[in-house]
C-alpha cells in the first residue's frame, strides 16, 4: 500500500509543478500584457489549487499513516540524519504552507474586480507557493522511483 500511493503521489509531484507553472506564466503574461482575465486563466487557476490539494491529502495519507520514515521520525526523532528532518518536519510544513499560499492567493483574485489585479494576485501569490514548493521537493531523491 505505501509504495502505491507514493507512486502515485510522485505522479502527482509533476502535475502540481506543470498545472503551477502554467499558472505563473499565464498570470505573468495577462499582467504583462494588459489582457482581460478569461475563464481559461480561472480554469487553471482552480487545476493547480485541486492537483495541490489532492497532492496534500496523499502527502497527509502517506506521512501520518503509511510512511515508515515518518513513523520512525515520530517514536524516534531525527538525530543528525538530515533525510529524517526533512521527511518529517520540513517538507510537510513547506509543502502545507505551499498549499495554503495558492488557496488564498486563489480565494483572494477570484474577489478582485479588475484583471490587473486578478493577475498580479495570482502571480505574486502562485510565485511563492511554487518556489516553496521547489525548495520543498527532495532533489536528492530519484524522479522516477518505483516505476
Amino acid at each position: 500500500m505505501y509504495a502505491k500511493f507514493l507512486a502515485i503521489h510522485n505522479v502527482f509531484r509533476w502535475l502540481v509543478l506543470i498545472s503551477l507553472i502554467l499558472v505563473v506564466v499565464t498570470s505573468a503574461q495577462g499582467l504583462i500584457s494588459k489582457r482581460r482575465y478569461t475563464a481559461r486563466d480561472k480554469l487553471l487557476r482552480i487545476i493547480a489549487n485541486m492537483v495541490s490539494h489532492t497532492q496534500l491529502m496523499l502527502g497527509f495519507t502517506l506521512y501520518f499513516l503509511l510512511s515508515p520514515v515518518t513513523r520512525y521520525f515520530m517514536k524516534n526523532g531525527g538525530g543528525d540524519n538530515y533525510q529524517m528532518w526533512f521527511f518529517g518536519v520540513y517538507h510537510i510544513l513547506m509543502m502545507l504552507t505551499a498549499v495554503v499560499l495558492m488557496t488564498i492567493g486563489g480565494s483572494w483574485a477570484k474577489r478582485r474586480e479588475q484583471d490587473a489585479q486578478k493577475f498580479k494576485v495570482t502571480t505574486l501569490y502562485f510565485s511563492i507557493a511554487l518556489l516553496v514548493i521547489l525548495l520543498a521537493i527532495p532533489w536528492f531523491r530519484p524522479f522516477l522511483r518505483h516505476f
